[in-house]
């Protein structure tokens, strides 16, 4: 958009231009991340809707993970990551398959993410997305570019938070075993 006159030049006087920021529209990122493989992959969404995530966990089982029995899946609480969503997209027999090969674990609503994912999405934000971005096909672009050089050098999260520290830290949710 082309600087609109804030103050008309007069003698002696220098115009002033003001700029004003226009939104030319928004999308969604789906992040999956495998830690200990190093591998992670965005996708790039018009929307983030039930359907979206649908289809998202159809290319999850049947493309990246194919050969897998189970896949564990640790999300946050939107109201659209359920697997009844997959029975509003797919045919029942569809999204009983896909649903089997999931094994979904929520993160706590009132708790701390503890999420490597959230760490990726940072490294993103700081590698690739710090500038806009004219539209969704550059964005598809620019991500598949930085994916895969994380991808190629697999490069891993060194999570140093342990079972030990959680235990300390959140005695009150997660109390010691008793043997």
């Amino acid at each position: 958009m082309p600087p609109v006159p804030k103050t008309a030049a007069k003698s002696g006087r220098v115009a002033k231009f003001d700029y004003e920021y226009e939104r030319q529209g928004s999308c969604n990122l789906f992040a999956f991340f495998a830690p200990y493989f190093g591998w992670r992959h965005i996708k790039v969404t018009e929307r983030r809707t039930k359907v979206d995530f649908a289809y998202c966990m159809k290319e999850l089982v049947d493309i990246h993970f194919p050969d897998a029995e189970i896949i564990r899946l640790v999300m946050d609480n939107l109201n659209t990551h359920t697997i009844g969503a997959l029975y509003e997209v797919f045919a029942p027999a569809e999204a009983r398959r896909i649903a089997k090969k999931l094994e979904i674990h929520h993160t706590p609503k009132h708790g701390s993410w503890l999420n490597m994912v959230e760490s990726e999405l940072s490294v993103l934000v700081r590698q690739c997305l710090q500038r806009r971005i004219p539209n969704i096909e550059t964005l598809e672009h620019e991500v598949s570019i930085w994916e895969c050089d994380r991808n190629l050098n697999q490069v891993c999260v060194d999570w140093r938070f342990r079972t030990e520290d959680a235990r300390v830290k959140l005695s009150k949710i997660y109390p010691i075993p008793q043997n």
